[in-house]
């Protein structure tokens, strides 16, 4: 593809996004299922569902710009995956396996947010107000994710791993 205008480039952004989601959509399963704390359990499930949606909401906005997802491998996503499906492999304690899980959900969540805030940005630019509603919607859900996970460690899990 080739990047001429901003709007090209956001274009990309947005692929890049919906591969990353349909990356999460296949490994946040894998994460609940390794999780031992039934905290984190529920919140990555209910993520997941999220995730779900929010991939659903980037095929609206493909359909509002009358563009294709397209076949863009998101490498960022696939090796904060990688990194994350490796510690699951790891012979580690319950509650250390957790914390680790938690780190490895906020890497994601924080990419997440960054490429989120940009491509909303870029609506805004252009003029999308659809399209930038949408996106600032999915930005927040990814917020309150990283905020869950967070809250999930530092008051519970981190402290079992000290343990």
């Amino acid at each position: 593809m080739e990047l001429n205008t901003l709007r090209d480039l956001f274009v990309e952004q947005l692929q890049d996004l919906y591969n990353a989601e349909s990356q999460l959509i296949k490994a946040l399963p894998k994460m609940a299922k390794k999780a031992t704390n039934e905290e984190l359990k529920q919140a990555l499930e209910q993520h997941l569902a999220e995730t779900e949606q929010q991939r659903e909401r980037l095929d609206q906005i493909f359909e509002l710009l009358g563009e294709k997802a397209g076949r863009h491998k998101c490498k960022a996503m696939e090796g904060l995956i990688e990194e994350g499906e490796e510690l699951l492999k790891e012979d580690a304690e319950p509650e250390v396996l957790d914390a680790g899980i938690i780190a490895s959900g906020n890497r994601i969540e924080h990419y997440e947010i960054a490429g989120y805030g940009t491509a909303r940005t870029y609506a805004a630019q252009l003029g999308e107000k659809q399209i930038e509603k949408l996106l600032s919607q999915t930005l927040e859900e990814e917020k309150k994710a990283d905020a869950l996970l967070t809250e999930l460690a530092e008051s519970t899990i981190n402290i079992q791993a000290e343990k």
